[in-house]
């Protein structure tokens, strides 16, 4: 604040206190019981008492209290008050001491694998708090997902699910596109795909359209989802051979996909997070998904 406002704001709030101080010793004197000029309806007469002892004393205090707070804390002005506090050497010292807890917190953790603080208490309470600030907006504070974000806890892993492969998907994050096809096909190769890929692993389709969907899946898909459907952790394409879908299953949201692509992405995390506080979310993250019941 420049020394001119500085001055401006000191000025105007002891004029202020001063006024008040006047205002209320004004009102105190008075006669009880003694009428104004006022007169309404013939006989209503207004009375000039005095305030009430209490009342007065009350708001007296108050203005006291207020000069007594400006003279010990900051309020004029560029004062700083006796006590020499600020919000911001409050602020600084409760960061100082958050930063000294967290730094007790993780040291306790150093030198631990992810599969060993996905078994800790401690390292897993500092990893959901870190999911829950940086990770629950698009995969859910379940970390499930949802429609185009990937669900965190069924063991399905388009960039693969190993410690090593989280740490960098956290990191630097992941980018996948399906290209559109549409234009590409033809009513009826678009229709044998449509007829095959959600149904892969059904055992009732009938032969014919199976083998008129490989046909055409080899041809134009296997380059990124390979000849077995079960998709490329290199790529990040996914695995259609089981019933997890990113953007949904079952013809139409097939058919979007073939004809319009997919495109996913997620941010990398290594600007705002530093190394152990990634340690500990991919090893909250490791130790939420399972397969077939068990922890991965």
């Amino acid at each position: 604040m420049s020394p001119f406002w500085s001055a401006f704001v000191i000025v105007i709030s002891v004029a202020m206190m001063i006024a008040c101080l006047w205002l209320l010793f004004a009102n105190a004197k008075g006669v009880p019981g003694q009428t104004g000029e006022h007169v309404w309806d013939d006989d209503l007469r207004e009375y000039n008492n005095p305030l009430p002892r209490w009342w007065l004393n009350l708001f007296v205090l108050t203005v006291l209290f207020a000069a007594g707070y400006l003279a010990f804390y900051p309020g004029l002005g560029n004062l700083s008050g006796r006590l020499g506090w600020t919000s911001r050497g409050q602020m600084e010292a409760d960061l100082a001491r958050i930063t000294a807890s967290r730094y007790a917190a993780f040291k306790a953790l150093d030198g631990k694998s992810i599969p060993e603080l996905a078994q800790d208490p401690a390292a897993l309470s500092l990893g959901r708090a870190v999911f829950m600030a940086n990770c629950a907006g698009c995969h859910g504070a379940d970390a499930r997902g949802a429609i185009g974000f990937p669900n965190l806890t069924d063991g399905d892993w388009k960039f693969g699910g190993t410690p090593e492969a989280i740490v960098a998907s956290i990191s630097h994050g992941r980018t996948a596109v399906m290209p559109p096809l549409n234009g590409t096909l033809s009513a009826q190769e678009l229709q044998d795909l449509i007829d095959f890929v959600p149904f892969w692993s059904d055992d009732t389709l009938p032969v014919r359209k199976r083998e008129a969907g490989l046909k055409q899946f080899a041809a134009r898909c296997s380059g990124c989802h390979g000849a077995d459907g079960r998709g490329l952790t290199a790529l990040g394409s996914p695995n259609l051979t089981d019933d997890i879908w990113l953007y949904g299953g079952g013809r139409e949201k097939v058919r979007q996909a073939i004809l319009f692509g997919r495109s996913g992405q997620m941010p990398a995390h290594e600007q705002l997070l530093d190394a152990d506080e990634i340690r500990v979310v991919a090893a909250w993250v490791y130790g939420q998904s399972t397969h077939d019941g068990a922890a991965r």
